[in-house]
């Protein structure tokens, strides 16, 4: 399905691929894979913009991932990878349950506000009802770090009487992931409706606000 979103052109690798490095072929043809489908949807996207831009084929891009929508997945689970690697990185466990919950909200505010692409893919598949997503094999263990560290940091506040119990961890994931996702997908129409020009992805104020929000209704 082709999206609303329109892109002023694929951009260009910044270097000619190396045919005898796979690995690296197949980073610079996930990189503007990335561009492309974000900007344009599974359906909008097209390989021979993929191919010309990466200096590759689409021979090779079809011997690497099999298909188009092979690529997809692949840009899909590679998100979502580099999402939870930095997630990781956050080193929870080392703060004390409401700092942890806070840096967690904060890292995901800024994470969704740095990588608009990221946005862009969800809303894409989501639009697709998450059918490619659904055929990835490695998705599901991709995300299960990302309940455990709320699982963990929730549980430790219960123990210590800061976190009111009986919470779902899953439901704080989602209570983040909507404030910190809307703040981006819905900028645009937000700031025109509300004439809110202060209103902007980055914004301090609401990240602030989207971080309080998120610890009052956990705190006890």
């Amino acid at each position: 399905m082709n999206q609303s979103v329109h892109s002023a052109g694929t951009p260009k690798a910044p270097a000619k691929a190396r045919t005898n490095d796979p690995a690296r072929t197949m980073a610079g043809i996930l990189a503007v894979a990335t561009k492309e489908f974000a900007a344009k949807g599974l359906s909008g996207a097209r390989i021979d913009a993929i191919a010309e831009a990466t200096h590759t084929s689409k021979r090779m891009i079809y011997y690497y991932y099999g298909s188009k929508e092979g690529l997809y997945v692949a840009v899909l689970e590679d998100q979502y990878r580099r999402m939870r690697q930095i997630e990781a990185k956050q080193h929870l466990e080392d703060l004390e349950p409401e700092a942890a919950l806070r840096r967690l909200v904060e890292f995901t505010f800024d994470h969704h506000a740095d990588h608009e692409d990221y946005i862009r893919l969800v809303m894409n598949e989501n639009i697709e009802q998450g059918a490619y997503l659904a055929q990835s094999k490695t998705i599901q263990e991709l995300n299960v770090p990302a309940i455990q560290a709320i699982r963990q940091l929730y549980d430790r506040g219960v123990q210590q009487g800061v976190f009111r119990p009986g919470l779902d961890p899953v439901d704080i994931h989602a209570s983040i992931s909507a404030l910190t996702f809307f703040n981006v997908s819905n900028r645009h129409t937000f700031g025109l409706i509300f004439k809110d020009k202060a209103h902007n992805a980055q914004s301090a104020a609401r990240r602030a606000s989207i971080t309080e929000m998120v610890v009052r209704f956990v705190r006890k």
